[in-house]
């Protein structure tokens, strides 16, 4: 049987972290089960405390092709350096200048969304095509590419 693949992020704030993902992704947040209009609704009726109702989320690709992204809220913040990362492919196809300012225009929407600049790598063919190095509200680099 063929395996499909979910990403998780830990967080301090799911809700909003999967707000930030899914704008940048555009993804949509998952609906809640049927017979609920909401998830308040459906987590009310579950029994959740509502101190817990910000304790995760999920987000979908709305054309079902792209992964699950579940996001969980755990006590301790980032301390370092992800060993993983996502690459958003912001510019395929395109090379040198016109492929740079692709790139800065998805930072600068990214960045008014709450992510954060790191650092930029220009283009050194034929090695590197150029990239642009964000974090996410709560630190998790990743890249434009």
């Amino acid at each position: 049987m063929a395996k499909t693949i979910q990403i998780t992020f830990d967080a301090a704030d799911p809700r909003a972290l999967a707000d930030f993902w899914a704008a940048a992704l555009g993804y949509v947040h998952q609906p809640p089960p049927p017979g609920f209009d909401t998830w308040d609704q459906a987590l009310t009726a579950f029994g959740v405390p509502e101190d817990q109702w910000n304790s995760r989320s999920a987000i979908v690709d709305p054309d079902g092709v792209g992964p699950r992204i579940f996001i969980q809220q755990v006590p301790e913040g980032k301390a370092a350096k992800n060993r993983l990362h996502l690459d958003l492919r912001a510019a395929v196809g395109l090379q040198g200048e016109e492929r740079m300012a692709a790139l800065a225009a998805e930072c600068e929407r990214l960045t008014v969304l709450g992510g954060s600049l790191l650092y930029r790598v220009e283009p050194a063919p034929p090695m590197e095509n150029g990239f642009i190095t964000m974090a996410d509200p709560e630190g998790n680099e990743f890249c434009l590419d």
